[in-house]
């Protein structure tokens, strides 16, 4: 119960790439249902995928909002996405559009933001006042929490962590800028700072000199963890490497923002113990004025892939339930 009334369940989706996951949550957190599909490459036709799951959520449970996690640029009113390099929209109000396809409010927001939600509400970020969570996947999405409230910036595009310089002119990123920090700290980085290593000395490698002999695009970033798990000397130089840049990178946002707890999450945070007292340790020496100040706790993420629809889910929640808190109470109600 929430102010005394019913808290209503909700569906939070994950809009990847390649698949559309949603999920019927309560007002606990807890995920009660999970329907999955393929994502289409149309806008039309990933919005019928979208209509299609929900209703048949709908079907199941009583619904009563929508939201949306979104990997791009969601507007300030979370309303339209601007631009989603992996989806078919580009100035698109998406969430208008699905509202008068479903007659549910829908929300959207980007798909960090909605993680650092869920984790500050049911996760590893919970008793949090100023978060950071960075999400380390193919590249490095972030959210921040400033006074227990999600930070979006002006135009609701904030925060770019992973397109910070820590290296100029160094290796080009998909951005259109080099030397951005996710590509230094992330699964690609671990690919190519094994590639790189092994050009310098292949013999030092067994596994991954192997591997990366016989077809050089099928090295992961995953492979090259368990690798180092495996006791590979370049493996292990490469994640002493990754160590080194994430902490490098917590020590610049921390010396911007000061936050009191990171979230490490996304897919390279499975291998946290590879390298995440290391990362500490790098923090550490690199802060301003480190033996002054009181040093933020690292954590890694609680709610794994989940997250994401957790935290949309709550979100569209949150905004149902003030939405019905503005509406002035008939006679009935005095």
């Amino acid at each position: 119960m929430r102010g005394g009334g019913h808290v209503p369940l909700t569906v939070g989706i994950d809009v990847g790439g390649t698949n559309i996951r949603a999920s019927v949550v309560d007002g606990a957190g807890e995920v009660l249902d999970t329907v999955t599909a393929s994502t289409p490459q149309s806008a039309r036709a990933l919005e019928d995928g979208l209509a299609r799951v929900v209703k048949e959520l709908c079907a199941r449970h009583a619904i009563g909002a929508v939201g949306l996690a979104v990997a791009g640029f969601v507007d300030e009113d979370r309303a339209t996405v601007r631009f989603a390099p992996h989806l078919p929209w580009e100035d698109a109000p998406v969430a208008r559009r699905l509202t008068d396809r479903l007659g549910l409010p829908v929300l959207l927001e980007h798909d960090a933001n909605a993680a650092l939600w869920a984790e500050y509400r049911f996760g590893a970020a919970a008793g949090g006042r100023n978060v950071v969570l960075v999400a380390i996947g193919t590249g490095i999405g972030a959210a921040l929490l400033i006074d227990g409230r999600l930070y979006r910036g002006s135009y609701g595009v904030a925060p770019e962590l992973g397109h910070l310089q820590v290296v100029p002119n160094g290796r080009a990123c998909a951005c259109g800028k080099r030397g951005c920090w996710e590509r230094y700290c992330s699964g690609t980085a671990l690919v190519d700072t094994a590639l790189e290593m092994l050009a310098t000395d292949p013999t030092r490698s067994t596994m991954l000199a192997r591997e990366a002999g016989r077809d050089p695009g099928s090295l992961t970033g995953r492979r090259v963890a368990g690798a180092a798990q495996d006791g590979d000397p370049v493996a292990l130089d490469v994640m002493a490497d990754f160590a080194r840049w994430l902490g490098l990178g917590l020590a610049f946002v921390s010396d911007i923002f000061d936050p009191d707890l990171i979230v490490v999450a996304g897919g390279v945070s499975s291998s946290a113990p590879l390298f995440l007292d290391d990362a500490r340790e790098h923090y550490a020496g690199s802060i301003t004025g480190a033996r002054h100040r009181r040093l933020a706790r690292i954590r890694t993420a609680q709610l794994g892939e989940a997250a994401g629809m957790i935290g949309a889910a709550e979100l569209a929640r949150a905004a149902l339930e003030a939405q019905r808190d503005a509406v002035p109470a008939g006679p009935a109600g005095r």
